[in-house]
């Protein structure tokens, strides 16, 4: 179980609570303790005072020739003054040899262990239930008593007075006090720590509370350029808030900024340009600077870059804003403050004048340097536009040239003959893999086959997936070769691992004789069509029909079976699933991947499965990317799923 964070008002609280707690407790134990102490005490002088009485009136009485029958009336008679006064006298040894033995007294010296201490000479105070005061006054002989008790000595314990009675009136008036004094403690204790927590929050926690609050916003929002402002006139929390601004400063211009030049840097001008409104741009390239710095060294190329600089800014207008972008690279931006024609004239004037500007390179060499700009305008794709200028610029050998529709017709047929290339170098080199994504039954979560998909192998962990050259390939009559080196590998890996894999097919491969004699020649070669599924990609729709059934009958009639794909885009016509004996059904992703939260995908997708589900077809959900969709495609009866949550393709 994930544990919970606290706040800091929560930590405070508990901390306060803690002490409070044990400060009450602390305050409550010494109560109790000094609640004790002061009831022995007192009770201990308040028995002592009345156990001396009883005796010098019992020895005034003794004095006049009173007998033990006289004390002992006049000891019931003490005892009646109060119903919950007890006294007894307790004669020692020495005593009871010259007047006579009492039993009670022979059974009180041997048994009753206080009064054994008191013939020891130990007065003793015992406490009974809170309530009773049991006290024991030992009688020491002296000279007076030795007149009469001839047979003692001073030191000896004559007798003990036992006096019980109750403390009621004294604990209860101390108790009244030390409880007067507790809620005291108590009450007091609480204000000081309400005091104390509403200046700590109020102080401490509410602008810490406030400084993290900015600073979550910033970090959620991704602004760097926003500020923590706390609004509290205390020095360490705003030595925080300067600290953190500063930190702030630091990150933005390491962010925003060149380290070399000081200028704005690409991220700053990508930035600056996403806004749709109309723009000048320019990229200022230096030819060749890549020679400078290998043959004066990067120090002397960084001293040229920030000479450059400086002349840009002293040349250039002060309306128009300078960027520091690749190494060899500036940017340059008008925003409505100049025509085309003048930005034009502009890019001409620095091209021309900096080319004339000498550079010192040593004490004793300067150089030359040519610069090479592309012009954009516009809203949209400035940079790429300005960047595909200055490559023409530089091919043609001009000093600038500015983007128009032509050179982007240029750029694209350029990049179809590059991928051509590409595409043929990756035939040459046997670069064209197939990856495999497993296709899982949502009915025991197992792998039942596997997806085959075309990639280009530009490194061990680098692939190049067929977006970026499959139209190329058609156009430039390679696609077959791709579809005949996919189809011999996956039937080469089903020959070597014997598991079941699917592959996409076009209606053009169907109706390729080449391609369809190959599939054949491999059927009937190797045992292997029973584990192959041919996925016939809905979305191109199927025009010929009848030569796409014919190319489903034949590889029926082995055993191989037959998935329509992307189900839910393109035509989506429900009667192919009758007319062309298909086995699976593809739902589409665009309807899968939002299929957790949108509604409208829910009813469509319920629509195909019910549908599927009377004509007997399987379902198979693609690009299940997380486990909410995994648990929706369950619950909507859909028979296998893939995706990246139950696997991403990989080699075999």
């Amino acid at each position: 179980m994930k544990k919970k964070n606290l706040t800091y008002n929560q930590i405070t609280a508990k901390m306060i609570a803690s002490l409070l707690v044990i400060t009450l407790v602390i305050s409550f134990l010494y109560s109790e303790y000094l609640k004790n102490k002061v009831i022995v005490d007192l009770a201990k002088i308040d028995a002592k005072k009345t156990s001396m009485l009883v005796f010098e009136s019992m020895y005034s009485a003794m004095q006049k020739g009173w007998n033990k029958e006289d004390i002992q009336d006049t000891i019931a008679r003490l005892n009646n003054v109060d119903k919950n006064l007890e006294i007894f006298i307790y004669r020692g040894e020495k005593v009871s040899s010259l007047f006579g033995e009492l039993k009670e007294d022979k059974i009180a010296r041997e048994t009753i262990p206080s009064i054994k201490n008191a013939f020891e000479g130990k007065e003793t105070l015992d406490i009974v239930d809170s309530n009773i005061i049991k006290y024991n006054f030992p009688i020491i002989a002296n000279n007076k008593c030795q007149k009469c008790h001839v047979n003692t000595k001073d030191g000896d314990v004559l007798g003990v007075i036992n006096i019980n009675y109750p403390v009621t009136e004294l604990k209860v008036s101390f108790n009244d006090m030390i409880n007067m004094f507790l809620v005291f403690i108590i009450g007091f204790t609480i204000i000081i720590f309400l005091l104390l927590f509403i200046n700590f929050n109020r102080y401490l926690l509410k602008p810490i509370s406030n400084f993290i609050n900015t600073a979550n916003s910033i970090k959620k929002s991704t602004d760097i350029t926003q500020r923590v402002t706390v609004g509290h006139d205390i020095d360490e929390i705003k030595s925080m808030q300067i600290m953190f601004n500063e930190m702030l400063d630091s990150i933005e211009f390491q962010f925003y900024y060149d380290s070399l030049t000081n200028l704005k840097n690409r991220r700053a001008l990508l930035e600056d340009i996403e806004n749709p409104k109309e723009i000048l741009f320019m990229i200022i390239n230096i030819d060749k600077f890549e020679q400078i710095n290998n043959l004066y060294g990067h120090e002397v190329g960084d001293k040229i870059l920030i000479e450059l600089k400086d002349k840009f800014l002293e040349l250039l207008p002060k309306s128009l804003q300078v960027y520091k972008m690749h190494a060899d690279e500036f940017g340059v931006i008008s925003s409505n403050s100049i025509d085309l024609k003048e930005f034009e004239n502009i890019a001409s004037y620095i091209t021309s004048n900096l080319g004339k500007h000498q550079f010192q390179v040593s004490s004793d060499e300067k150089i030359f340097l040519n610069l090479t700009a592309g012009i954009s305008h516009g809203s949209t794709l400035l940079l790429s536009n300005a960047d595909m200028a200055l490559k023409l610029a530089k091919k043609q050998k001009k000093s600038f040239l500015t983007y128009n529709d032509e050179m982007r017709t240029l750029k694209e047929y350029e990049n179809r003959i590059s991928w051509t290339k590409r595409l043929m170098k990756a035939i040459d080199e046997d670069k064209i893999v197939p990856l495999f994504q497993p296709i899982v039954d949502l009915k025991t979560n197992e792998i039942i086959k596997y997806e085959a998909l075309m990639r280009i192998k530009e490194s061990e962990d680098d692939f190049i997936v067929p977006i970026h050259f499959l139209d190329i390939s058609k156009e430039n009559k390679i696609y077959f070769q791709l579809s005949h080196i996919m189809l011999k590998k996956v039937f080469d890996t089903c020959k070597r691992t014997g598991k079941s894999f699917s592959v996409n097919l076009t209606i053009d491969d169907m109706t390729n004789s080449e391609i369809v004699d190959f599939i054949e020649e491999e059927f009937e070669k190797h045992n292997i069509a029973n584990h192959i599924t041919f996925e016939i990609l809905e979305s191109e729709g199927i025009e010929n029909f009848d030569e796409v059934k014919e190319f489903i009958d034949k590889v029926k009639k082995y055993g191989a079976t037959i998935s329509i794909d992307d189900f839910g885009t393109g035509y989506s016509n429900f009667e192919y699933l009758i007319n062309l004996n298909v086995d699976y059904l593809k739902i589409d992703a665009s309807m899968i991947k939002n299929l957790d939260k949108d509604k409208k995908s829910q009813m469509v997708t319920k629509t195909i499965v019910d549908f599927t589900k009377k004509i007997e077809l399987k379902t198979i959900a693609e690009f299940v990317s997380n486990e909410k969709i995994y648990e929706k495609v369950k619950e909507f009866d859909i028979d296998c799923a893939q995706g990246y949550y139950l696997g991403e393709p990989i080699a075999l």
